[in-house]
C-alpha cells in the first residue's frame, strides 16, 4: 500500500473516531438516544403501530442502546425512535438527528464517506426474476425493455 492511501486511510479513522465521540458525548449528556427505525423493511424492521417498532434490525438498535447504557455510565437512557426511509437515512444521521441508524443500509466507499458504519450483521444478494420461457439469461437483455422494481 503506497503512502497516500496510507494517509488518507489514517484521516478517515479519525474522522470517523471524532464524529463516534462527539454522538457518544450527545447520547452521554443527553442521557437519550435517537434511533433511526424503518416502518416496512420486511422481518428486519416494520412498525406495529402506536409508535412501537419491531424486527431484526430493532431489536440490535434497543441492544446496542443498552450496551452503550452501561458502557457511558447511565443510570437511565431515554429510547427515541424516529421513522426514517432510504431516502433520508443518511442525511439524518449526518445531521444528528437520529444517533443511531440499523437498518438495511448498504455499506460501500461513497457512504462511508458520510456516516461511520458498525461491522455487518446482514447480507443480501440482488436478483432478477423473469418468466422461464422468455429467453433472458442475463441483464444486458432486458435493454429495450419494460422491468418493475421496489424503492
Amino acid at each position: 500500500m503506497n503512502k497516500t492511501l496510507i494517509l488518507a486511510a489514517a484521516l478517515l479513522a479519525v474522522g470517523t473516531a471524532q464524529a463516534q465521540s462527539d454522538t457518544l458525548k450527545k447520547i452521554k449528556d443527553s442521557a437519550s438516544i435517537t434511533l433511526g427505525v424503518r416502518e416496512s423493511s420486511g422481518a428486519l424492521a416494520y412498525t406495529l403501530g402506536d409508535g412501537k417498532y419491531v424486527g431484526f434490525h430493532t431489536e440490535m438498535a434497543y441492544r446496542i442502546a443498552a450496551d452503550l447504557q452501561k458502557q457511558l455510565g447511565l443510570a437511565k437512557l431515554d429510547i427515541k425512535v424516529q421513522p426514517v426511509t432510504s431516502q433520508n437515512r443518511i442525511p439524518l444521521v449526518q445531521n444528528g438527528t437520529v444517533d443511531l441508524e440499523c437498518g438495511s443500509t448498504t455499506n460501500n466507499a461513497a457512504r462511508q464517506k458520510d456516516v461511520a458504519f458498525a461491522m455487518t450483521t446482514y447480507v443480501e444478494e440482488v436478483r432478477i426474476a423473469v418468466k422461464a420461457s422468455s429467453g433472458i439469461t442475463n441483464i444486458d437483455q432486458l435493454n429495450g425493455k419494460s422491468v418493475a422494481t421496489t424503492t
